[in-house]
This record gives C-alpha cells, structure tokens and sequence, in this order.
C-alpha cells in the first residue's frame, strides 16, 4: 500500500514539473488583431472557412427543425379522419 502510494506520488511530481517546461507561443496577440480588424467581416465570421461552413451548417440545421417542428405542429392539430 505504501509502495503504491509512493509511485503515485513520483508519477504525479513527474507529470507537473514536465507540463511546467513546456513552452508554448502565445498566439493571442495574433488573435487580437484578427478580430479587431475593421473589414466588414461579421466577427462570427473572421475565423475563415471553418466558420463559414460552421455558420451555414447551423443555419441550415435551424431552419430545417423549425420547418420540422412546424410540421409536426400541423399534423397534430388535424388528426387523420377515421372511416
């Protein structure tokens, strides 16, 4: 119990001190600027294609399941006449 204790301990020392010497660039100012650009762009869409595509995939999907649930509507307000 003890021995186990003692190697989780190690892994755990191991894993912060490495995750600390990383270094990674900081991008933000790059961001930054992209997004403060004064373009004409809609800030959803500065992103690029990604967000393009992103935009019309959730456009279409909104329209799409609001037609739907309109229908759905329609068919439940005047059931089937039954014979």
């Amino acid at each position: 119990m003890l021995r186990n204790l003692l190697a989780l301990r190690q892994i755990t020392q191991r894993t912060i001190s490495t995750a600390s010497r990383r270094q990674f660039e900081n991008k933000v100012p790059e961001k930054q600027k992209l997004f403060q650009e004064d373009n004409g762009i809609p800030v959803h869409l500065k992103g690029g294609l990604a967000d393009a595509l992103l935009y019309r995939a959730t456009m279409l999907l909104t329209v799409g399941g609001t037609a739907y649930a309109i229908y759905l509507l329609a068919m439940a307000s005047f059931p089937k006449k039954q014979n």
